[in-house]
């Protein structure tokens, strides 16, 4: 396998002497695209019947990278069942990372983050909006466009502080129980997003 190395890297190298930049996810195009390669192959088989369309046809085309840094950043918050915020200019968007809380303002740099159990903080001038998140992806462009993705989330201020403690002490003693791996890690689970729950309320 590495044999083949450093074909497949000359490959990728430009005359220039640089890797040469495919496209990015920051680097969509402006305009609406078509996957050609598939129409061209549908038209061979079926020429009389008009291909269907791809997912590539149902892609909004995004902004290209501004020349010089926004005053805003433009935040996709969606949940597998809903849409939280939809092209929503904000300040600044705190996540909470794997990595450990991440402020997102415009022109950061792009990145894709995972996102463990914790508060997602949304500013907008004064006002402060915070999720409880469970986990997902954060998905950061450099055209200062932020999707996140979670997979479960709810406003802090509907959180239920006995609910917490009380499913906090249930998992604890699960775990202290848990006689498999699989038990185990299903309490520990239960214990660390109850322990991210109980923080976002407390701390």
């Amino acid at each position: 396998m590495f044999r083949n190395a450093p074909r497949l890297l000359s490959r990728a190298i430009g005359y220039s002497g640089s890797i040469s930049r495919g496209r990015a996810m920051s680097d969509l195009p402006a305009a609406p695209t078509v996957d050609s390669a598939f129409v061209d192959a549908w038209k061979k088989v079926t020429p009389n019947i008009e291909p269907p369309k791809t997912p590539l046809s149902f892609m909004k085309p995004r902004p290209p990278t501004p020349s010089s840094i926004p005053s805003k950043i433009t935040v996709n918050f969606v949940l597998p069942y809903q849409s939280e915020l939809s092209a929503k200019e904000v300040d600044m968007v705190i996540i909470p990372a794997t990595t450990g809380q991440m402020g997102v303002l415009p022109g950061h740099v792009a990145t894709i983050a995972e996102l463990k159990p914790g508060i997602l903080s949304v500013h907008e001038g004064n006002e402060v909006t915070k999720y409880f998140i469970s986990s997902g992806f954060a998905f950061i462009h450099a055209n200062s466009f932020a999707d996140i993705v979670a997979v479960e989330a709810v406003p802090v201020d509907h959180i239920d502080p006995s609910l917490v403690q009380k499913g906090l002490a249930e998992f604890t003693q699960k775990l202290s129980s848990a006689s498999t791996d699989l038990e185990k890690a299903e309490a520990q689970i239960g214990v660390d997003v109850h322990s991210a729950l109980n923080f976002a309320i407390t701390g």
